[in-house]
């Protein structure tokens, strides 16, 4: 696999300010999950997103975790919820809610460990917020969201100009 590597301060400057017009789209066998960034909030963690896939790193990865009426994680390599991109990001925790839609990063205990995994809520999960990096809201799709089990793959994730 390639090596990945966190976005220089000049490329999330870059991507940051396209992802303000762009949005990600996920294709799976269940239909397209489309969502928006929040780049004011998590500049660097929607560099991250935006430069892994446009990479290819996500095209072909499962969705490993399907909590029914909480989340559906993917986004890691080994398909097992170990893996990640070879990096961690400095967390950026920020406001914004943890509602039905919300596109956040995985972590593990540190803070400061998330890399390549992220998580959609399936509804509001409050509890949540302040510990977690959200990035971006589904705009479309929420009802392919609730379709996706355990093992569904991420055919491809593209990044498009709205």
């Amino acid at each position: 696999m390639a090596k990945h590597v966190v976005p220089t301060p000049e490329e999330t400057r870059t991507i940051a300010a396209e992802a303000k017009k762009s949005r990600a789209r996920i294709r799976t066998k269940r239909g397209d999950i489309v969502f928006t960034f929040y780049p004011l909030d998590a500049p660097v963690t929607v560099a991250s997103f935006v430069k892994l896939a446009r990479g290819g790193f996500y095209d072909g990865l499962t969705f490993h975790r399907v909590e029914p009426k909480f989340v559906i994680q993917g986004g890691c390599p080994n398909g097992d919820g170990r893996g990640d991109a070879g990096y961690k990001l400095k967390a950026e925790f920020n406001a914004r809610p943890h509602v039905e839609g919300t596109v956040a990063m995985a972590r593990a205990q540190d803070p400061d460990s998330a890399g390549s995994q992220f998580y959609i809520c399936l509804g509001d999960a409050r509890f949540l917020d302040n510990q977690y990096t959200v990035f971006g809201q589904v705009s479309e799709g929420m009802d392919v969201v609730k379709q996706i089990r355990r093992g569904d793959v991420m055919e491809q994730v593209l990044i498009e100009d709205v």
